[in-house]
């Protein structure tokens, strides 16, 4: 697994501070171990990228895809991550408005199936 950066960068700081309310909706329901009791990190430096949100433990990263996204580019950076060990989620923000429960819960399957 490639090692994630503790220290911040620059984006990475912009994209925490600048968060989307979907993105913070999130982070409520997932942070200081609220899910199944595991950690998560939000966006968190992998190589090159930074994540939305990443719990070690499970070797899992959460995505949430607004209209900005390329499938090309995403398919990329999905290999990058996968190619070092992590398992990728990856939900658009309607899906986490619309159906946020069965987002937690799709979730909290993929913690306890690592």
């Amino acid at each position: 697994m490639h090692p994630v950066r503790r220290q911040i960068s620059p984006h990475a700081a912009r994209l925490r501070r600048d968060m989307t309310d979907v993105e913070r909706r999130a982070w409520h329901a997932v942070r200081d171990r609220r899910l199944e009791g595991f950690k998560f990190r939000r966006q968190a430096s992998i190589g090159p990228f930074v994540v939305d949100f990443l719990c070690i433990e499970a070797e899992l990263i959460v995505e949430l895809d607004g209209g900005q996204h390329s499938v090309e580019a995403d398919a990329r950076r999905t290999a990058y991550l996968e190619e070092r060990g992590y398992r990728l989620l990856r939900f658009w923000n309607s899906e986490v408005i619309e159906t946020f429960e069965g987002v937690l819960e799709t979730i909290a399957r993929a913690l306890h199936n690592a």
